[in-house]
Formats: structure tokens, C-alpha cells, sequence
């Protein structure tokens, strides 16, 4: 069964805090698909009047602020050993490739690497963790996880939903056509997406 139709089954508080939970538990440093959660919820909150946005929102924020800062907790505890331990436990996330990629971004950027690692979804999973395991210093970090967390959660649920409001409408005046449209533009920028995910392997490989 596809999110968006899983998620018309259950009552909308039940929607809030599945996505509270998913979104604080992918913060956390555990690999779950807390994007796709947060896009379908709000896709669902544009036909459904039962969803409130602002509310969704609201708990997506909170997820993933909370989550963050429980990672960052226990990275600062666990300290390396607990990144070895992921990496068996996660291999295809918590590789040692990975963990180095992250190592650099966080020596580059700093505290913008968890604020802007929000958007990434490799770094989102990393950036509690691993802002504890290099000792970035807490208040650096609590900065980046908030604003961080407000402008990706609160700003995706709110595009996501107008675009659904935008898309519905639009779709119910052109009929299939709208359709085919919407899905070539979807398959496009899939496809310029995946190419440009190729282009950056060798570089990282390089690194």
C-alpha cells in the first residue's frame, strides 16, 4: 500500500504523531523514510480537511529538534565506538565512506553542517550523532538543530501543501492531460536528479 493511502486509514491525530515519531527517531540516527512520512502527510492535509497543516508542522518541527538533540546526547556519550557499532548495525547508511563524508562537512562548515544537513538525507541521520561525537560545543549545535529543524520541517509541510492545492485544482480543470504533464515533469526531474547523483560518486570516491 503506497504512504499517502496508508495514511488516509488512521484518524489525524494518529497522522501527527506518526510523523512526530518518525521524524524524531530518523533525527535520532535511525534510518527511516521520515521525508516521505512528512511529503505524504502534508500531500494528504491539501485534500483532506482533517489534517491541519499548521499542526503537522508543528509536530514535525518538534520531532525533529527532540530527535536531534536526543542523537546529539548520545553521540557526545557513545563517542566513537558508538559510530562502529552503527556501521555494523546500518552498514548501508553507516558506512565507513559515509561517516567520512560527514567528518568532512562537519570540518568545513561546522554548525551550518547541521542546519543545512536537515535537507540532506544522509546528514540528517548523521547530524545529531555525529555534532555529539565531535564535541561541537552545545550551543552551536542547539542554534542549527531549531532553526534548522523549523525552516525544513515547517517550510517542506508548507510548500508541500500549497503544491497540493495548487496541483489538485489545476488537475481538476485539465483532467488527463494535467496528469501526463505532472508525471513528465516528475519522471524529468527524477532523471536529472539520479544523473547528478552519478556525476558526485566519483568525486566522493576521489575524496
Amino acid at each position: 500500500m503506497h504512504v499517502q493511502e496508508w495514511l488516509e486509514t488512521v484518524p489525524a491525530v494518529a497522522v501527527y504523531a506518526l510523523v512526530g515519531v518518525v521524524i524524531g527517531l530518523e533525527s535520532l540516527g535511525i534510518p527511516l523514510p521520515g521525508e516521505i512520512i512528512l511529503v505524504s502527510s502534508a500531500l494528504l492535509a491539501s485534500q483532506h480537511g482533517d489534517i491541519d497543516p499548521v499542526v503537522l508542522g508543528a509536530s514535525a518541527t518538534a520531532g525533529a529538534i527532540i530527535g536531534d538533540s536526543i542523537g546529539y546526547a548520545i553521540g557526545r556519550k557513545g563517542g566513537r565506538p558508538l559510530l562502529a557499532w552503527l556501521g555494523k548495525k546500518f552498514p548501508k547508511h553507516f558506512s565507513e565512506g559515509h561517516i567520512a563524508t560527514a567528518e568532512r562537512s562537519f570540518e568545513k562548515w561546522g554548525m551550518w553542517a547541521v542546519f543545512f544537513g536537515r535537507f540532506v538525507a544522509l546528514l540528517r541521520i548523521f547530524a545529531g550523532p555525529l555534532a555529539g561525537v565531535l564535541r561541537m560545543p552545545y550551543w552551536k549545535f542547539a542554534i542549527a538543530n531549531v532553526f534548522g529543524g523549523i525552516l525544513w520541517a515547517g517550510g517542506t509541510t508548507a510548500v508541500i501543501y500549497y503544491v497540493g492545492i495548487v496541483a489538485e485544482s489545476w488537475l481538476k480543470r485539465f483532467s488527463w492531460l494535467g496528469l501526463v504533464a505532472a508525471v513528465l515533469v516528475g519522471l524529468t526531474s527524477m532523471l536529472a536528479l539520479k544523473r547528478k547523483a552519478k556525476r558526485a560518486q566519483p568525486v566522493t570516491a576521489a575524496e
